[in-house]
């Protein structure tokens, strides 16, 4: 029904903002993530995800498309709320619970508060197959779709671009490498990208 939010920050906490706009203050759920993107600005852009259940409404905010795909993928799953895909991914990374959902340590994300070893291994049968097709526009996204910095894969980028390689050829090879070795430096991907190219 929604799909962002453009006002003035009036309050910040790490589970929750309110954003006025229109001189109505919106009562927003958001998780650790969003909150360190927003928390010193002033003016914000949310994209929203309205649940609306028989006796209650509720409002969750992402700073970014990407982050509010990966919270729909969590709600998706069988037994897993909103608060709990909240606290999901206030607890991981996207780049984390993708490798987490790859390797499928369900220990590992069972240590998110509330969440039990079932609903873990349930979240990685589900998603399993699902991470990769995280698809967007912006290079967030593409990177959240390998599980990867935006930083790294925007530098090594540049780089192979820079050198002359085609973007999109450039592109396709870091995805696997990344694929490969989530936490790969800069120099590394660029070298083993120009030894693919």
């Amino acid at each position: 029904m929604y799909e962002y939010i453009n006002g003035t920050l009036a309050e910040v906490a790490p589970a929750y903002a309110v954003v006025e706009a229109g001189g109505i203050g919106y009562f927003i759920h958001i998780s650790l993530q969003t909150y360190s993107e927003i928390e010193h600005q002033t003016d914000v852009r949310l994209y929203l995800h309205h649940v609306v259940r028989e006796d209650d409404e509720q409002l969750y905010g992402f700073a970014s498309k990407a982050e509010r795909e990966l919270f729909r993928l969590l709600i998706g799953v069988s037994g897993v709320g909103g608060n709990t895909a909240r606290m999901i991914q206030s607890t991981y990374s996207p780049s984390e619970l993708r490798n987490i959902i790859a390797t499928g340590n369900a220990v590992l994300l069972k240590n998110v508060k509330g969440l039990g070893l079932k609903t873990a291994q349930k979240i990685i049968v589900d998603l399993s197959g699902k991470m990769l097709d995280l698809r967007g526009s912006d290079a967030a996204s593409a990177a959240l779709a390998v599980g990867i910095t935006n930083e790294v894969y925007d530098e090594a980028l540049s780089a192979l671009v820079m050198l002359g390689f085609a973007k999109a050829v450039s592109e396709k090879a870091l995805r696997r490498i990344f694929k490969e070795e989530p936490n790969v430096t800069v120099e590394e991907a660029v070298r083993k990208a120009l030894k693919a190219l």
